[in-house]
């Protein structure tokens, strides 16, 4: 078997050789020390390439693949902000514009999520005079990119996906959180016209690729709409006005056999869960290990086979010794038993990894 037979098999409940080595990608700052190490190479001028030692680190370490989207049609603002300074302070920081239209600050040395200042998105006459144009539909969006295509080769032969989008999680990012709140409560139905629109925009995308005769073997949407207490957005809503937008993309997509569509959102998402697997999104990835300690069990006894996943591997445990790797894979074996389930650890590896330690438990889940 492939991978991508292998990974298949298991997320539709049927046999296997072994189980998949998978990986979600590292941040910048871990293939930065790798390659201080000499873990990874240099690029033909003696200095770090991120991208070249992304490609490089997986195979290397052992992993069989990283679950990665080969096709990503643009599904937000066509076309974006242009990035614009707009206020600089003393100590080197800056507010900026981004793509987006959203005024975030940007400290130096600073490698987290910037903070949000602002937002260009606020009512009615701001979504159709800057957005509202931005979101309509064209077939550029759509262009399989030679980029995407070789990063894909170079990240293993796993399954072939591509991504639908987002929902309501892009809007959150495009209006913030207390933005998206107080529209709400103040203008529901300018609410309902920008999720409409984005729904839109991602179903004739789907359609548009699935026309198009390329393969893929799952589709992916991204949310990122909760967080470690729970959801970010309220679930009665959520069932209401983005649950059938999936039901109509997930039909397409049944329509034309892709039957695994999996689904990125941070945090504690157990709120959330019936109204995508009531819609046809069914394998949830990543599994946040976080505060909380989610895993596929208790979401299997609850749904049943309906529901898979990939995730669920704590990574922290990479910045321990062999005998916190043992006992984590000790851990992930009963969860591996019930089918259904890919172990990945759960987001991008961190620069607390030591690379020793990421190639013991590869080859220990390969053997």
């Amino acid at each position: 078997m492939n991978n991508a037979q292998r990974a298949l098999a298991v997320l539709n409940y049927q046999p296997y050789d072994r189980m998949p080595v998978v990986h979600f990608g590292y941040w910048k700052e871990t293939l930065e020390k790798w390659v201080r190490e000499g873990h990874l190479p240099k690029d033909e001028n003696g200095k770090f390439n991120e991208k070249q030692a992304w490609a490089t680190a997986g195979s290397k370490l052992g992993f069989d693949f990283e679950w990665f989207p080969t096709l990503l049609p643009n599904a937000s603002l066509d076309p974006g902000f242009e990035d614009k300074i707009v206020q600089t302070f003393p100590d080197g920081s800056t507010h900026v514009r981004n793509s987006e239209g959203v005024i975030i600050l940007q400290s130096p040395d600073a490698i987290s999520i910037p903070a949000e200042i602002d937002h260009l998105l606020k009512d009615r006459a701001s979504w159709e005079e800057h957005y509202k144009p931005r979101l309509q539909w064209s077939a550029k969006r759509v262009v399989r990119r030679p980029d995407l295509v070789a990063d894909a080769a170079s990240k293993g032969d796993g399954p072939q996906g591509f991504h639908c989008g987002s929902l309501i999680g892009k809007i959150r990012d495009i209006m913030g959180l207390v933005g998206l709140s107080y529209a709400m409560a103040d203008d529901e139905e300018l609410v309902d016209e920008i999720i409409q629109t984005f729904a839109d925009l991602c179903l004739q995308n789907v359609k548009a690729v699935l026309a198009s005769g390329q393969h893929f073997d799952y589709a992916h949407f991204w949310e990122d709409i909760c967080f470690k207490n729970g959801p970010l957005v309220n679930p009665a809503m959520f069932a209401e006005k983005i649950g059938p937008h999936y039901k109509r993309i997930t039909d397409e997509l049944n329509r034309h056999g892709i039957h695994i569509v999996s689904l990125d959102c941070d945090g504690l998402i157990d709120d959330l869960l019936p109204t995508w697997l009531a819609n046809g999104v069914n394998t949830m990835f990543p599994i946040e290990v976080g505060t909380w300690n989610a895993n596929i069990k208790p979401w299997r006894e609850k749904y049943g086979k309906e529901i898979r996943g990939v995730g669920g591997m704590n990574k922290n445990v990479f910045a321990l010794d062999r005998a916190a790797i043992d006992a984590e894979i000790e851990r992930l074996k009963p969860l591996i038993a019930l089918g259904g389930y890919i172990p990945c650890p759960d987001h991008r590896i961190p620069p607390t990894a030591h690379w020793d330690l990421v190639r013991y438990y590869c080859d220990k889940m390969r053997a």
